[in-house]
């Protein structure tokens, strides 16, 4: 307690926490990977169907390679945020074994190294003399605080990999599915392709001002950007059909 010097936090400061609530958004890595499905299933299969359109292909044939894509876009999306977040769990255990054995291996040079740090945020040395110390103390907390200060590791989620594959390849499909609409109900692709572009439009220019808003960014801007993107590659798309058609 603070009578006797101890750093545990006392009361008061317990008192005051429980009174303030920071608002921080914690959902970063989940919106990450929405955002990374949804923007892709939403232009992908998009350009992909403007082309397949601007070679005259029927709405059934569109429809079918952009089910296809789609199923296939999910499946190497989601392996691929599979892969991501499991490459980043084993490099955090690779950095932790290393800093476990340097702790044991050289403790003065890692004592060292926490001074340091600490002198960055403008400690002096009379107070950073104390924290360095009872570090040495508490192995586990010393090694926290070098993966966390020194290596700017956080310690992943081991539900992760998992949870990133299945976020992204779910998040692929329903943004896919949405370009691919107007072709269930409209069997002429010509007409089909206006609709598409309409309706994917606007699902870009909503999910872009979405992503803008949890990002923190202009959500207006994100919007138009969004859409922007969207509408150059299915033009692209379509054009190449043409000139190759033509």
């Amino acid at each position: 307690m603070a009578e006797n010097g101890s750093s545990t936090t006392t009361e008061s400061e317990k008192l005051l926490l429980n009174h303030h609530t920071e608002k921080h958004f914690t959902a970063g890595e989940i919106v990450r990977d929405i955002i990374i499905g949804v923007s892709d299933g939403l232009t992908v299969p998009f350009a992909l169907a403007a082309g397949l359109s601007g070679a005259n292909a029927p709405s059934s044939i569109v429809l079918t390679a952009g089910i296809a894509e789609v199923a296939a876009g999910a499946i190497s999306m989601g392996l691929g945020g599979y892969l991501a977040a499991k490459s980043e769990a084993d490099h955090y255990m690779r950095e932790l074994k290393r800093e476990q054995e340097e702790i044991i291996a050289v403790p003065d040079t890692e004592a060292a190294e926490v001074a340091e740090i600490l002198s960055e945020y403008g400690i002096e040395p009379h107070e950073y003399r104390p924290v360095v110390n009872a570090l040495r103390k508490n192995p586990q907390a010393w090694l926290d605080f070098m993966m966390k200060f020194e290596l700017g590791l956080e310690k992943p989620d081991p539900r992760r990999a998992v949870h990133s594959a299945l976020t992204i390849a779910f998040a692929y499909i329903i943004g896919g599915i949405v370009p691919l609409i107007p072709y269930m109900f409209i069997p002429k692709a010509t007409k089909a392709v206006v609709a598409s572009v309409i309706v994917t439009l606007i699902a870009l220019l909503i999910f872009g001002y979405a992503k803008g808003h949890f990002t923190g960014n202009q959500p207006i801007k994100s919007a138009l950007q969004t859409a922007l993107i969207g509408a150059i590659a299915s033009a692209a798309a379509f054009g190449m059909a043409k000139a190759v058609q033509g």
